[in-house]
């Protein structure tokens, strides 16, 4: 991707940052509680798919301004709740020595890795999450520590990508009369696939990034290993390739999944990295080298008048416009939903759930166990979901949004549907723009747009939120980008 101006010159997308590069490990151990899918009928995870990992990017200004930082971290789970990802924001900030606002963690949203939830540490194999949260903060803060020492001079060149592995997946299931999540061949989605290649000035390759919005629910209730979902085929694609890190960026994939899921075969999630992966390939070998852009040099007569062109260095005043930095911090008060239920509701409900669990347990019903388990599930997420919220009648919403030279990066709580970036980037055709959502986990839950309201959507339901706020969070969006790309260096 770039763009075409009157000077005869066809410039490449770019960023110029310190930028430091970490991977680690981050897998649970076999036995952990695994179970986070309502017609699962098991606990505990029985081996490993893939690897988990974090992978931590560093970035900071080459002005000598420490507040123009930011370290995001890929991590390979679904999410953590509130409790347990402000405890460890918290650990990150202080042992690492960073600003808590400089801290973004982007969950690729695996629903194969486990749900890390303290409330079931009495249920089989939970008594290891308390340890496994506390031994994640330590590794996460030496992989911040590792990208610090390492920070060099970089560049990064993005370009733009398709991939039709991402699908609608609000489905109207008309001979029952409900929607349900599956396939929708004539719902919309958003195919962009954002790629990046960060190079130092040396000539290293630092890492890769790839963007791109798709549930990664290949693996569901049958699945009882600890897996990353595609994202896992996704990396070893790129990294056999390129022989750097990829940093997998989840983008806003509420009502987008992949058009083959819920299955327990993991052979499935590979094919779908793997196609995700060969259409970043793709993208990947069209950028411009780090530095350059792409211009006219003459014509040169043959059988034909031939127009050649040729790659020339960036000027000084080009390159200090890749490293400007700008960033800003907005709270957009987003409505409660009015019927949020109560407390004592939820608990009553819980309390039914596994009352009709133990009965079906005691005779012998397979199904009735799946379904009692499936609604103690929905009433234990519900709890969660109402515990904590701040008080008042709205939630105060972070957007975080940093701009380094030609690129936007949105970092956005909760899972928003799809139609936010399809009119972002509408909007905004000829800016690369980053949109991170499940940033620091999803606090807000879902944000459906306001059309989907009413439909009995899960999504709906699972929301705090009102209806309109998707829309909301858009305009929000609007103008923290457009202040950002005026912002002058």
């Amino acid at each position: 991707m770039g763009s075409w101006n009157s000077m005869n010159v066809f410039k490449s997308f770019q960023s110029r940052s310190m930028v430091g590069i970490a991977r680690c490990d981050i897998t649970p151990p076999t036995g952990i509680y695994h179970r986070m899918w309502g017609a699962a009928t098991h606990d505990q995870s029985t081996g490993l798919h893939r690897p988990l990992t974090a992978t931590v990017l560093f970035q900071q200004s080459f002005a000598e301004r420490p507040s123009l930082r930011h370290v995001s971290i890929a991590v390979d789970h679904c999410l953590l709740w509130t409790e347990e990802m402000n405890q460890l924001l918290d650990k990150l900030s202080a042992h690492a020595n960073i600003e808590r606002e400089s801290l973004t963690v982007f969950f690729t949203h695996t629903h194969g890795a486990g749900l890390m939830g303290l409330e079931r540490q009495e249920l089989p194999g939970g008594n290891w999450i308390p340890e496994y949260l506390v031994n994640l903060a330590k590794i996460l803060t030496e992989s911040i520590e590792d990208a610090r020492r390492n920070m060099t001079a970089a560049t990064t060149v993005y370009a733009v990508g398709r991939c039709s592995l991402a699908v609608n997946r609000d489905f109207l299931d008309e001979s029952r009369g409900q929607y349900v999540c599956g396939f929708n061949p004539e719902g919309a989605t958003d195919d962009t696939v954002i790629v990046g290649l960060i190079t130092s000035d040396a000539g290293t390759r630092l890492a890769t990034i790839v963007n791109y919005a798709c549930h990664p629910t290949t693996l569901a209730w049958e699945n009882t290993l600890i897996s990353p979902d595609y994202v896992g085929a996704l990396r070893e694609v790129l990294e056999t390739q390129t022989g750097c890190p990829c940093f997998f960026i989840q983008g806003a994939s509420g009502d987008i999944s992949p058009r083959e899921g819920y299955v327990g075969d993991v052979a499935v999630a590979d094919r779908n990295g793997r196609q995700l992966g060969y259409a970043a390939l793709s993208a990947l070998e069209s950028l411009s080298p780090p530095t350059q852009q792409f211009e006219y040099a003459g014509p040169v007569v043959s059988g034909a008048t031939l127009g050649t062109w040729k790659y020339v260095p960036l000027t000084a005043t080009q390159k200090r416009q890749c490293e400007h930095w700008t960033e800003s911090r907005t709270l957009v008060p987003l409505d409660y939903r009015t019927d949020l239920p109560n407390r004592l509701d939820l608990e009553n409900d819980l309390i039914a759930a596994r009352a009709a669990e133990q009965k079906s347990i005691a005779e012998g019903n397979c199904t009735g166990i799946r379904d009692a388990r499936a609604m103690v599930e929905r009433a234990t997420r519900g709890l969660i979901r109402v515990g904590q919220l701040p008080e008042g009648k709205a939630y105060p919403f972070p957007l975080v949004v940093w701009k380094i030279g030609d690129a936007v990066w949105i970092a956005l709580d909760g899972e928003h549907y799809n139609l936010l970036q399809r009119i972002l980037r509408e909007r905004f055709p000829d800016v690369i723009l980053i949109i991170g959502t499940l940033a620091n986990g999803s606090n807000v839950w879902y944000l459906p747009d306001s059309e989907s309201f009413g439909k009995g959507l899960y999504q709906e339901d699972a929301s705090i939120l009102a209806k309109g706020c998707l829309e909301t969070t858009i305009e929000a969006a609007t103008l923290a980008i457009r202040n950002a790309i005026d912002s002058k260096s």
